[in-house]
C-alpha cells in the first residue's frame, strides 16, 4: 500500500524522499545517491524534496538538484507522476571547520537562484518552490515578492515556505495568495515546538511537510525521547523509525514527511511506514 494525499494541486505520496543527505558533507558518493533515489522511486515514492543549497561547502553548487535530475533522467518509471520540490534562499560555506548555511533573501537573488534551480532540474517550470528560510537582513514580505516574481514569470508553478513562524506565514499568504500550498517546518519527537503551525496549516487547508521527521543526524539530541517509539516498534516487529513516521502521518490528512537517507535500505524502510496502523491507544501513548 502506498498512501497518497493532496498537496495543493498535486496528488502525491505522503512519504517523500528528502534528498539532502545524498549531497551534503559525509554523503556516500554519487553512485549511491543515484541508487538511493532509484530505490525510492521504484518502491512507489512520488515526492522528492531537494534545494539549491544541498551541496558540500566549497564544492560544486546545486549538486542535490543535479542529482535529482540525473536520477529521474535515468529512471525507467513515469517521470510525470513525480512531484519535485526545491528551495531557494540559502547557500553553503565553512565557519572554520563547521559547515554553515548563509541566508540570502534579496528578491533579485531569489529570482536568479530560482532560474538556476529550474535549469539544474532540467525543467521549464519547477513544480513546487519553497522560500528556504527568512533572511533577517531582508523584510520577509520582500523575499516573498521574489518568489511571487518567479511564479509570475512561469519559473515555478506553486509555492511554499519553510522554517516559518505563523506571523511569517500570514505575510506569505498575503503576497502569494492561493499559489501558496505548503509549509515545510521541522517536526519530530525532539522538535514538537511547531505543533501550533501544524494546527494552523490544518485550519488553512495547507500541507504541512515535516523535514527531519526522524530527528535528523547533524546535531546531538536526547535519544531517550524515542524510547516510547521503540516500545511500540517492538510490539509490531518494525523499526522505531517506521513508528515515528506513522505517528506523524496520523496527525492529519494534511501531513507529509520527507525522511532522508544515506543508502537505499533506510529509505525503503521509511517508505513502509504508511502500511503501519497504530491503534488509538498507541497514538495517545506516543503523544
Amino acid at each position: 500500500m502506498t498512501l497518497f494525499r493532496d498537496l495543493g494541486p498535486f496528488h502525491t505520496t505522503a512519504i517523500g524522499h528528502g534528498e539532502m543527505p545524498l549531497t551534503i558533507e559525509n554523503n556516500r558518493g554519487h553512485a549511491v545517491g543515484i541508487e538511493t533515489l532509484h530505490a525510492s522511486l521504484d518502491a512507489g515514492c512520488r515526492h522528492i524534496d531537494t534545494a539549491w543549497a544541498y551541496y558540500t561547502p566549497g564544492e560544486e553548487e546545486q549538486t542535490g538538484e543535479k542529482l535529482v535530475r540525473e536520477a529521474l533522467d535515468t529512471w525507467n518509471g513515469p517521470r510525470d507522476e513525480v512531484l519535485v520540490a526545491t528551495k531557494v534562499g540559502l547557500r553553503r560555506a565553512w565557519d572554520g571547520d563547521k559547515p554553515i548555511w548563509p541566508r540570502d533573501g534579496k528578491p533579485e537573488h531569489l529570482i536568479e537562484y530560482g532560474k538556476q534551480s529550474a535549469q539544474a532540474l532540467g525543467v521549464d517550470a519547477i513544480d513546487l518552490l519553497y522560500l528556504h528560510r527568512h533572511d533577517p537582513e531582508v523584510p520577509y514580505e520582500e523575499s516573498c515578492e521574489g518568489i511571487k516574481a518567479l511564479l509570475d514569470q512561469g519559473v515555478a508553478k506553486w509555492a511554499g515556505v519553510s522554517n516559518v513562524t505563523i506571523e511569517q506565514l500570514d505575510i506569505a499568504r498575503r503576497v502569494l495568495g492561493d499559489k501558496l500550498v505548503a509549509v515545510q517546518n521541522q517536526y519530530s519527537p525532539i522538535h514538537m515546538e511547531t505543533q501550533d503551525m501544524m494546527d494552523y496549516c490544518a485550519k488553512l487547508g495547507l500541507a504541512f511537510v515535516c523535514w527531519s521527521p526522524l530527528g535528523g543526524y547533524r546535531h546531538p539530541y536526547d535519544e531517550h525521547l524515542f524510547d516510547p517509539f521503540r516500545e511500540v516498534a517492538a510490539k509490531h516487529g518494525v523499526s522505531y523509525q517506521r513508528v515515528v513516521l506513522a505517528w506523524e502521518l496520523a496527525k492529519g490528512d494534511h501531513m507529509f514527511v520527507i525522511p532522508g537517507a544515506h543508502r537505499p535500505e533506510t529509505i525503503l524502510d521509511s517508505l513502509k511506514a504508511d502500511e503501519l496502523e497504530l491503534s488509538p491507544d498507541e497514538l495517545a501513548y506516543l503523544g
